[in-house]
């Protein structure tokens, strides 16, 4: 039988829980405000979401990583990318620090450069479920030849702004 002192204890020791914005359901995140290892491979990663407070304000959301990487799946050598996701949210909103750690479940995940594009774009959609999502991969050459892929879920929402990516095409050294 559990006694109040015991049960004081049990308390004190439970994991913090984050509570819910203001009119949002209390949100079930595994990563945040806690310690979270890189997942072994993007398949075992989780992507997190959060009620958007703004949901039903047509805005659009970027997230850039210029430091991707991944692995060449013939070679095993490192390819490196910057990434420019930009969405527009609907309900939920893509959680930061999953974010982070999915994409990092890339670095020793073997594939070519635009399956990781599109890998990474399908995962945000199915988790997010956006209004629009458009991801651009600029990929660093590889054999003497820079990669980048594109991908959109379809046309942008009318009246939404939508930002030059700010990634200049790739001009060698000179």
């Amino acid at each position: 039988m559990a006694t109040r002192e015991g049960a004081k204890k049990t308390a004190k020791k439970a994991p913090r829980r984050l509570t819910a914005a203001k009119g949002g359901a209390a949100p079930s995140l595994r990563q945040l405000g806690r310690t979270a290892e890189i997942a072994a491979s993007p398949d075992k990663a989780a992507l997190e979401t959060v009620a958007n407070p703004q949901a039903g304000v047509l805005y659009l959301a970027r997230f850039t990583a210029p430091e991707f990487t991944s692995l060449c799946p013939v070679t095993g050598q490192p390819d490196f990318a910057h990434l420019v996701i930009d969405y527009a949210p609907a309900k939920r909103l893509i959680e930061s620090k999953s974010l982070k750690l999915f994409l990092s479940s890339f670095r020793n995940h073997g594939a070519f450069h635009e399956d990781c594009t599109l890998t990474i774009a399908r995962r945000l959609v199915a988790a997010a479920k956006p209004q629009w999502l458009r991801i651009a991969g600029y990929w660093y050459p590889r054999g003497g030849i820079p990669i980048d892929v594109f991908f959109q879920t379809g046309e942008p929402p009318k009246g939404l702004w939508i930002p030059d990516a700010g990634v200049a095409p790739y001009r060698g050294r000179g």
